[in-house]
Order: structure tokens, then C-alpha cells, then sequence
């Protein structure tokens, strides 16, 4: 097991073949492999390239690359990672046939639907584990476990047990191959991805908590992802702090699932030109990278485009990490606060003798004052980073927050201006936000509407969100890119002043393969004549039995 914390670059994000239409090529990854060395030099650190989904050849059961796209197999790459002293890493699907053709020692293991391979009978986990020994053999140190299905098995077993002992029977003999795999190559990391939860535990946030992932995995993986990086239940104005709370929250329920942080991956970073991350580019990637690095897992990953990153960036990217992996090496960090699915102020405290790091991000539509942990590693404390708005003030009391506005304090040795990151720029918070007194009313099917008084300054803040009959975020999804449908188109907020449209700032209108429950908008008055009456309409296309839910909010930004 990893007795350190560790940096993964993984590719994908830079190409994308499950949400986005962008295969993966030798020249794309060479090309991320150069933008690798290059941020290298400037203090980045990366301890591991991850080769992610579809570097083989759909009929060669893991054994052969994909041509045409690799002309000469993986030897060009293996070779560039070994000589610049980068471990080799690669992505594996479990036991299911991920775009995979059946192969002929797998033909026994094949479930009813033709998707999944017992791993207790026929041949097919016996191969899957000598395919990954193969790749031990020529480098790969770092394996990607992806996709597993324990209810898989054929018709033959499945007449002589029950669901429930096909289960037990497929996870003991992974969790043996596994063990078995680490003694004959004990230098190799083992990363869980998708199936070793039950299903539903990554889909939303808003969900009551109850325990779905099983610790024990932890005796034959070094780390535990707790899903790919999506917007939460919680509606934002900014688009990537949702994100942001995402992965904070899945951190928590992984967390009282029994993982402590350091073995949770919490996947959080991701930049990108493709469906995967909404193509966000590097929209608001400082914050969350200090996200990514405060939640305390040893298994730090990095997915996407590096080539978005400049030099001057790399050296800020360098500067955080060296912040962060010394803390990270204590085992020191813990999380205070509510849960962020519940858009309750939350954060992280890492901890040393000589001073600590706290990350707060108050998720809220209100501005908050967040109590600090009461720390011994020195008296003071700083604000170091912190999203564009008001700065962030510390008190007796804690420290005051706007809406959606996260910060990083340093405390102890990290009171100092050394360490001082600046602010987020993208990320633009209000000064003030304050209730709208409105009364939404039914006008239509799944159309509300309201009419309010026109402000003298500001802006209105429309927050809408789309529920179950049981009051639960309902996610739309309309598919993913690139021919996706996307969410403004489903999920929408229009606004009206004396029969004329208003234009709305809005940030979530994107083909999102994971769903969405809320749209946020906003209306700069300066756009309303004061004082007149502006009537606002929500409505969504989906088709389910749905309601819908609007709150509105009067915000004032101060000038730049």
C-alpha cells in the first residue's frame, strides 16, 4: 500500500469517448506526456502518467493496443515514462465488457445480458489477472480498476445460487485474485473506481445518509474514488462550485462510510475541452485544485488538458501542492462544518506543529459567518486565497463568507505572506444578498410564475430547482456532447418587464451527462426600469411527474 501521498496524472478529460466523441490517440498522449515535462520544470509534481479507457484493441482482452490509433503499441510512451523517471500507469475495466469484444478465454464467465464475467467460474478472471501481471512485467506499476459488477454470472450458476451468494461468491474471489496480485508484484498501486459502492451512492446529494460502501476494500486497494466530478443538488450561480460540492460531499459520505481521508480519491480536478468536464477549460481551476489537495487523500489525481496550463500557472500549481503534500504526509487533516450537500458551511483543517491550512466554502445562497476550528499551532490567522468579492473576514466569531465563496487560512508558520495565493478571479461573489419576497404560482403544466418590484440596485437572482414527489432533486439530462440537448433548453428561467423579455446571466446551460436539478439566473436591473413591475417564468420540459421550486434573491456586486 501507498505509504505517502502520491500525484496521478490521468489523461482522460483530454479525450473523451463516453461523453464527448474524442478518441484517444498516441499523438494526444505524447502530447500530454511533453506538457507534462514541461510543467515538471516548473515545480509540478507528478509521480505517475495514468493511460486511461481505450488504449486497447477491442478484441485483444487487454493484451494488444488499438490500431490504427497506436501504429507501434505502447512502446514510444513506456519508453518516454521510464527515461523521464514518470511510473507508467493503466486504466482497466473490471469484469464488464466495456466497448470490449468477448474473449474466446472469457466465453464461460458471460453473464445472461452479455455484459459482465463471474469471477468465480469459467476462465475469464484467471486471464484478466495475467493480462495486468503482462504489463508488471513490461513497467506498469499503477493499475485503474473500473467498472466492476458483482451480480454478473451465467445461466449455469445462477440455477444453483441465489443473487445474494453470487455476490459474496464474486467478491471473495476479486478480493483473493487482488491479494494474490499484491504479493507477486508488490511494488504495484491498485486505484478502485466505479462498482465498489452500491449504485445509487454517487448519484445525488441530497439523499439521507445510510453506510453502501464496504471499508474492507481497503485491504487490497490503495485508494477508493467516490465519483467523477458533476454538479450538485445544491444551485449555484457558478456553475464549477457546485461541482466543487460535489466532490466535497462524496468525500464525507465515503468518510462516515468508514475511509479515512487519506485513502478516499477524491478525482476532484479535472480541466478540459471535452463532454466529461462540461468543457470547462480552466474556468475556476485554482480553487478548485486547493479543494482537491484540502481533502486530504494520498491518491492526488489530475485529469485533462495540461497544455491549458501556462508556465507562470504551473509554478502557482507547484506552489500549492509544496503547501499541501508536506500536511497531507502527517495524516492530520479532518473535516468540520455541515455537509456540503445540505449547503451548510463546511471545510478542512491540515494540521502540523508548526502551522495549519483551513479551506472553508460556505455553499450557501446567504452570507455566513463560519466558525474556525480553535487550533494550538499558533496565535493569528490569515487569509491566503479566497473568490473574487468581498474579502473574507475573520472574527471572534469565525470567518465571514459570501454566497458560494470559498477561502484557504493559514494559521501558525502559514500566517505569513509567503504563502499568500491571492483570489480567484473567475469565482465573482456579491457583497450583500438578501432575500426576495416572491410567491411563485402554478401558470401552466410544470410552469411557475412570479412578478415582483423592480430594485433600484443590484441584481435579481433566480434559484430553481426541479423535484421529486418526495422533495428530492429530479436530475434532467438531455445527453451528452456533442449531440446532447442542453440544459437552458430544459430547465428554464425567462424574465419579462412590460411586455419585453429581460436578459438573464446564466451558467448551467450545457449538455450534462450526469443531470441537473437546479438552474440559477440572474438579472442585472440596470437592464429594468426601477420600480416597474418584472414577472419571471420557470418551466421544464421534462415529461415525469415533477414540481418545481424557485427561490429569488436581491444581490449587489462591488465595483472591481
Amino acid at each position: 500500500m501507498i505509504s505517502k501521498p502520491i500525484s496521478v496524472y490521468i489523461n482522460w478529460a483530454a479525450y473523451d469517448e463516453l461523453s464527448d466523441a474524442i478518441e484517444l490517440t498516441e499523438e494526444i498522449a505524447m502530447k500530454q506526456f511533453t506538457e507534462l515535462i514541461r510543467l515538471r520544470k516548473t515545480g509540478v509534481r507528478f509521480d505517475c502518467y495514468m493511460m486511461d479507457a481505450f488504449w486497447y484493441d477491442l478484441a485483444g482482452g487487454y493484451r494488444t493496443w488499438r490500431k490504427p490509433h497506436w501504429p507501434q503499441g505502447p512502446d514510444r510512451w513506456l519508453k518516454a515514462c521510464l527515461d523521464q523517471g514518470v511510473t507508467p500507469g493503466l486504466w482497466f475495466s473490471g469484469n464488464t465488457l466495456c466497448h470490449l469484444e468477448l474473449a474466446k478465454e472469457w466465453a464461460e464467465s458471460l453473464d445472461e445480458e452479455g455484459r459482465g464475467m463471474c469471477l468465480f467460474h469459467g476462465g475469464f478472471l484467471a486471464h484478466w489477472m495475467e493480462s495486468i501481471r503482462i504489463w508488471f512485467i513490461r513497467g506498469i506499476r499503477v493499475i485503474k480498476i473500473d467498472f466492476m459488477d458483482f451480480t454478473a454470472a451465467p445461466t449455469i450458476v445462477r440455477r444453483h445460487f441465489l443473487p445474494a451468494e453470487i455476490r459474496a461468491m464474486n467478491v471473495a474471489a476479486f478480493r483473493e485474485a487482488l491479494s494474490a496480485l499484491r504479493d507477486q508484484c508488490p511494488e504495484i498501486i491498485i486505484m478502485g473506481y466505479n462498482g465498489l459502492e452500491e449504485a445509487e451512492t454517487q448519484f445525488r446529494t441530497d439523499s439521507k445518509f445510510r453506510k453502501t460502501i464496504d471499508p474492507r476494500w481497503l485491504d487490497v486497494f490503495d485508494s477508493l474514488y467516490c465519483g467523477d466530478p458533476r454538479p450538485s443538488d445544491v444551485p449555484a450561480m457558478n456553475f464549477w462550485r457546485s461541482k466543487d460540492v460535489y466532490s466535497d460531499h462524496m468525500v464525507r459520505v465515503y468518510q462516515r462510510n468508514g475511509f479515512p481521508l487519506s485513502r478516499i480519491d477524491n478525482a476532484g480536478f479535472m480541466i478540459g475541452t471535452t463532454g466529461t468536464c462540461f468543457f470547462r477549460k480552466t474556468a475556476s481551476w485554482q480553487g478548485m485544485l486547493i479543494l482537491s489537495l484540502a481533502r486530504g487523500g494520498w491518491m492526488n489525481t489530475y485529469y485533462g488538458n495540461l497544455d491549458l496550463l501556462s508556465n507562470e500557472q504551473g509554478a502557482w500549481f507547484a506552489k500549492v501542492q509544496s503547501m499541501f503534500f508536506k500536511l497531507q504526509s502527517y495524516g492530520r487533516i479532518s473535516t468540520f462544518g455541515g455537509m456540503p450537500g445540505e449547503a451548510r458551511p463546511y471545510g478542512y483543517v491540515a494540521e502540523s506543529a508548526e502551522g495549519s491550512l483551513i479551506t472553508v466554502v460556505n455553499p450557501a445562497q446567504a452570507t455566513e459567518i463560519v466558525p474556525l476550528p480553535a487550533l494550538p499551532s499558533g496565535t493569528g490567522y490569515r487569509v491566503l486565497f479566497y473568490d473574487s468579492g468581498p474579502v473574507p473576514a475573520i472574527s471572534e466569531g469565525g470567518l465571514k463568507l459570501g454566497p458560494e465563496q470559498m477561502a484557504l487560512i493559514g494559521m501558525g508558520c502559514y500566517n505569513d505572506s509567503a504563502y499568500e495565493l491571492s483570489r480567484q478571479d473567475h469565482m465573482q461573489i456579491p457583497s450583500s444578498i438578501e432575500p426576495l419576497l416572491a410567491e411563485f404560482k402554478a401558470a401552466g403544466d410544470k410552469v411557475i410564475t412570479t412578478t415582483v418590484m423592480a430594485p433600484k440596485t443590484g441584481c435579481i437572482r433566480v434559484a430553481l430547482r426541479i423535484l421529486d414527489r418526495t422533495a428530492k432533486g429530479w436530475r434532467l439530462t438531455g445527453g451528452a456532447p456533442p449531440n446532447g440537448i442542453t440544459l437552458g433548453k430544459m430547465l428554464t428561467i425567462e424574465a419579462e418587464q412590460e411586455g419585453r423579455p429581460v436578459p438573464l446571466q446564466i451558467n448551467y446551460d450545457k449538455a450534462i451527462w450526469s443531470g441537473l436539478s437546479w438552474g440559477v439566473a440572474e438579472l442585472n436591473v440596470g437592464s429594468l426600469r426601477s420600480g416597474a413591475p418584472v414577472t419571471i417564468r420557470c418551466s421544464t420540459t421534462e415529461k415525469a411527474d415533477v414540481e418545481l421550486s424557485a427561490q429569488l434573491y436581491h444581490t449587489i456586486y462591488a465595483e472591481a
